[in-house]
């Protein structure tokens, strides 16, 4: 690992290959999500691990619209003016969730900077109905940081999801350039608040865009003060040449060194390879 970066581009190694998703449970999934053009991330973001999710019973549904107000410089999602919020949307995302038998539910959003509660609301009463339609589903909100206004927040942490999680996604130093609008110590607060009110909190970073080594640990030890309790580590990868290129591919032995490390360091569970991504087993993270 480095400290500098660079833009030209480096193919992919071989332990990047992702397996067909198969299986009975992802077939009957996918046939529910196509007849009733139902929306996830899984496969609006091309998630390499969708069919084990799905197999598991494990989904993950993005609300709030497809477009965001801030352009960090690693996510494909556009970036512009949203529509209008949808009132009914927490009842459509609870229903879906019901429709496809969803054991565990994982609730993520674009940013609303736009709205004077940063899409507080919604969010609070997406979990809501999601526990009405569905008392047996258990949850993981994957939040932003609202901007820092500690009264949108409290509304997640009112409505208690069984884990919630806010991705710094890199080291301090490269949080401006990964992260423009956003700010690695406002994340650590975010975070802190969540874990003092005594939620399971979850946090996660992309690896390979010119940190160091020493820098992953830094932001370990940062995280593990705050009260994290579950860690996700994956390999960055760059969605379009527009986009921050890939500085390293980070090997597999060094992720599960990492893995090993954050265990001891106090976490209570850890993903760390190359194609984990946020959601990855978070069936799992609820134990």
């Amino acid at each position: 690992m480095s400290d500098t970066t660079i833009s030209k581009r480096i193919p992919k190694p071989s332990w990047l290959r992702v397996k067909l998703p198969t299986g009975e449970t992802y077939k009957k999934v996918r046939e529910i999500v196509s007849e009733h053009q139902l929306h996830t991330i899984c496969e609006s973001g091309h998630c390499p691990n969708m069919g084990e999710c799905w197999g598991e019973g494990t989904a993950t549904f993005m609300i709030l619209g497809n477009i965001c107000t801030r352009s960090c410089g690693f996510c494909s999602v556009a970036t512009g003016k949203p529509e209008p919020v949808d009132p009914f949307e927490p009842v459509k995302v609870a229903q879906s969730v019901k429709l496809m038998n969803v054991k565990h539910a994982v609730i993520t959003s674009v940013d609303r900077d736009e709205l004077k509660d940063g899409g507080a609301t919604i969010w609070a009463e997406t979990v809501r109905a999601i526990r009405h339609q569905s008392p047996g589903t258990t949850l993981e909100t994957l939040i932003p940081d609202f901007a820092g206004k500690w009264d949108n927040l409290q509304q997640i942490i009112d409505v208690a999801p069984e884990v919630v999680s806010h991705n710094i996604e890199t080291v301090r130093r490269l949080t401006k350039e990964v992260r423009k609008q956003a700010k690695y110590e406002r994340s650590l607060e975010v975070l802190k608040r969540l874990s003092d009110s005594g939620i399971r909190t979850k946090s996660g970073m992309m690896l390979g865009l010119g940190e160091t080594k020493e820098e992953v640990v830094e932001s370990m030890d940062d995280l593990i003060n705050v009260g994290v309790k579950v860690l996700t580590l994956g390999q960055y990868l760059q969605p379009t040449p527009s986009h921050l290129p890939v500085f390293e591919f980070i090997h597999p032995d060094l992720f599960e060194e990492f893995r090993v490390l954050a265990l001891d360091k106090g976490f209570m569970y850890v993903e760390s390879s190359p194609l984990v991504r946020s959601s990855y087993h978070a069936e799992k993270h609820v134990k």
